[in-house]
């Protein structure tokens, strides 16, 4: 029986920003500029040593409009380097590519195939015995079930459906194309080539039913390994679905406890020891790390009263790991160990109870909330933001609180306090 290789990529975003880096580290972002270029060259090279005999693109192959006519060129010259090899490419605009005034009149190499927006059609591989079927968003906003217009599947052929979806629905996601799995899964394809979702899921198995996730991470809710789907077939049957990891910057979300730490000791032999495995699953590629501290701890004071310091300290104990580690963002979510229950008699601790009882996080709320409404009232219309202001609402009251009990804890230090 005929067996062969195919990849299935989706969401290149090339010459998207990492967002996050530009403005908090100009230097580390100009570094990785062209992160999503590497891995799509690597993605090349990849169907080339594997020996592929075709590409599935499952949309969002550039990020909105062509900031630079050298990304077209750059993605022409990789689809050459496929044709050199032999191996055809099948291709759908999603909703990003739908933007692009240039992407569907790219004067792409002929092994392509870029698939029609005004219905869904069928490319016939005779030689592999193979039916690719396709739609192309014609507009960013395609709210229809396109899915459901998608050709039957050819007789006796290995039938493959590239679709850019948000398959019932994906928290991040825009309802794209909507389509729910019993659909695809009772359509009678044997895989379903998904994009548009930028994690991997296997969202069925016989008849396949997968998102590729995105080649490369954006930003930290972007995290972990990121890359393309192998997939091997013999005849009408899918032998494997592997993840190929093409990142080649890794984006990591890391929570330390430092419940029980007592010293600045204890915290960076604990982020040290996270960073070390940080650093050994990415592999030599650089890391845009955001860290979040939680758990009791006697630090809790300082963290909240020097973050500043803090971070730096942090800054240097990842740097003794690697030269290509860094802090994206740094979460204090400490909180003080218990506090005995008798009554602290002194000035101090009259004073931390006092705060207690009467700066609690919903009187302060209601206080913030007067105060943020005549500032907003005074802002431009199109800058008051609802979500700006729960941000606020939700997260200064209970940091007040933290930043008053930790300078009462060592009113010594209260000129070194920077919130």
């Amino acid at each position: 029986m005929n067996e062969f290789r195919f990849l299935h990529a989706a969401d290149l975003h090339l010459d998207s920003p990492l967002l996050g880096l530009t403005q908090k580290s100009g230097d580390y972002a100009r570094l990785i500029a062209d992160a999503s270029r590497r891995a799509f060259s690597d993605m090349v090279t990849l169907a080339i040593q594997t020996e592929c005999r075709f590409v599935v693109l499952a949309g969002d192959v550039f990020d909105g409009d062509l900031r630079d006519t050298q990304c077209g060129l750059f993605f022409i010259n990789g689809m050459a380097r496929l044709q050199q090899a032999g191996i055809r490419v099948f291709m759908i605009l999603g909703n990003h590519d739908a933007e692009n005034r240039f992407a569907r009149h790219l004067h792409i190499t002929d092994n392509v195939h870029l698939f029609a927006s005004s219905r869904a059609e069928t490319c016939i591989m005779e030689d592999l015995g193979v039916a690719v079927h396709g739609r192309s968003f014609g507009r960013r906003d395609v709210t229809d079930n396109i899915a459901r217009k998608y050709p039957a599947p050819v007789p006796g052929m290995f039938n493959i459906g590239i679709l850019h979806t948000a398959c019932q629905g994906r928290e991040g996601h825009e309802t794209y194309a909507p389509c729910t799995v019993e659909q695809l899964v009772n359509h009678g394809y044997q895989y379903w080539a998904l994009g548009h979702v930028h994690n991997r899921e296997i969202l069925h198995e016989n008849p396949y039913v997968v998102y590729a996730g995105n080649l490369q991470g954006r930003h930290a809710r972007e995290a972990g390994p990121k890359g393309a789907s192998l997939v091997t077939v013999r005849g009408e049957r899918v032998l494997s679905v592997d993840h190929q990891v093409l990142d080649a910057v890794r984006w990591a979300s890391e929570t330390v406890d430092l419940t029980g730490a007592t010293t600045s000791a204890d915290m960076t032999d604990r982020i040290r020891d996270a960073g070390r495995s940080l650093v050994a699953q990415a592999q030599g590629r650089p890391i845009a790390l955001r860290l979040e501290l939680v758990g009791a701890t006697a630090l809790h004071a300082h963290l909240i009263r020097d973050t500043h310091d803090a971070q730096l300290e942090i800054e240097s104990v990842l740097a003794s790991l690697s030269d290509e580690i860094w802090l994206e963002r740094l979460k204090i979510h400490t909180c003080p160990p218990p506090r005995p229950a008798v009554l602290d008699p002194s000035t101090g601790g009259r004073i931390a109870a006092d705060i207690q009882q009467a700066a609690t996080p919903d009187a302060l709320r209601a206080e913030l909330s007067d105060i943020l409404t005549a500032i907003m009232d005074r802002m431009p219309a199109h800058a008051r933001t609802e979500e700006m202001r729960e941000t606020i609402l939700n997260d200064v009251p209970g940091r007040a609180i933290d930043l008053a009990l930790s300078l009462v804890d060592n009113p010594e230090g209260h000129d070194n306090a920077n919130q």
